[in-house]
């Protein structure tokens, strides 16, 4: 600790982003990226932009791209807020709309920055146990509180939310902000954005990272009834004026656009994460329901802990979460259909082996 520090700088303890190797060559499944990149109509339209412009300051309404967004969502453009990456988006949503004097609410398994936006902002909050089979209870946030956030499909159990219990949360939360963080929604998720009209506590986010192949870029956007998004624009002005860059708007509008690229990969994420769970419960893995690009699963027998040193050893990362109701479980994201292939292949040597030694 320095002596320089803030108080809340003390207190804070920072979101572990997942392995990011710069010297070894892994088969790389443990940050959730896109293994498909994006069309290359995207790189042209980067390319494009790489002008005499870079010497002006970008857009700082974002317009094209929200115009892009609003137009395909069918909203108006006072509907939508563009940020850095979707975690900007989320920190500005909390400064934005969580009340001080009651405790935020979210999920004890979830995504873990959360939390931290709490620490940043003074924010008292409170994690709410999801069941034994990791699935929201409605009934949990029916209680006082000073605003509600859930990932849906949630991060890092991949399992999704029908759309009938997100309206009741709503509902019964009409007095407060109720954010709903879809950044794997594209790939089997009911997403929140049809009731947008009918309830003004409602802000969804959204992010170009997963489903459009673009986490290089940081580019996110939220969706909510005009007042809100007000909000958002004063806290980003008091912060940022120019969060998003040139080529960051451009290749997002340009991926935006490719309807035909986003559906074709997708569908080959979805298959391929299907055969991955089948192939993980033949040899002994209880795997969620997944709705989003990676499974959660933990073998019967062989302990998380053994089975992310041994895949780390055969060259595939994986990720893996210290807290008790998590700790014997790995996330797996959704590689190419090769990397899948090999990550059962290593897998199934990997429990073969640990049977053999307790059998």
């Amino acid at each position: 600790m320095s002596k320089f520090w803030s108080p809340i700088v003390e207190k804070l303890v920072p979101y572990t982003p997942g392995e990011q190797p710069t010297h070894q060559k892994f088969i790389k499944l443990n940050t959730n990226e896109n293994p498909y990149g994006p069309l290359p109509l995207v790189i042209d339209a980067i390319r494009a932009a790489t002008d005499d412009g870079l010497r002006l300051y970008p857009d700082p309404t974002a317009a094209d791209l929200k115009n892009a967004i609003a137009s395909t969502l069918k909203l108006d453009v006072n509907y939508v807020f563009v940020g850095n990456g979707s975690d900007e988006v989320l920190a500005h949503s909390f400064n934005a709309f969580f009340h001080r004097t009651e405790p935020v609410l979210f999920a004890d398994v979830t995504y873990s920055f959360y939390k931290t936006y709490c620490e940043l902002y003074a924010l008292r909050y409170r994690e709410v146990c999801l069941n034994e089979a990791f699935e929201y209870d409605t009934r949990d946030y029916c209680v006082p509180c000073g605003g509600i956030v859930i990932a849906n499909p949630n991060a890092p159990t991949g399992i999704g939310m029908r759309l009938e219990n997100i309206e009741k949360i709503l509902t019964q939360n009409s007095d407060i902000v109720v954010i709903v963080d879809e950044a794997y929604v594209d790939f089997g998720g009911e997403s929140a954005v049809e009731l947008l009209r009918r309830f003004e506590n409602l802000v969804v986010l959204q992010t170009f990272s997963k489903s459009r192949s673009l986490a290089g870029l940081r580019v996110g956007f939220a969706i909510a009834q005009p007042h809100l998004i007000e909000a958002l624009q004063r806290v980003k002005d008091s912060f940022n004026s120019y969060p998003v860059g040139r080529l960051a708007l451009e290749g997002a509008r340009a991926a935006w656009a490719d309807h035909e690229w986003f559906e074709k990969t997708r569908q080959l994420v979805i298959a391929d994460r299907d055969r991955m769970s089948e192939g993980l419960k033949a040899i002994g893995f209880r795997v969620l329901p997944s709705a989003t690009n990676f499974i959660f699963a933990a073998h019967e027998s062989v302990p998380g802990e053994k089975l992310f040193a041994a895949l780390r050893s055969e060259g595939i990362l994986v990720r893996r979460f210290s807290d008790d109701r998590t700790k014997n479980w790995l996330r797996i994201s959704v590689g190419t259909s090769q990397d899948c292939a090999l990550l059962l292949a290593s897998t199934r040597k990997i429990v073969a082996g640990a049977v053999e030694r307790t059998g």
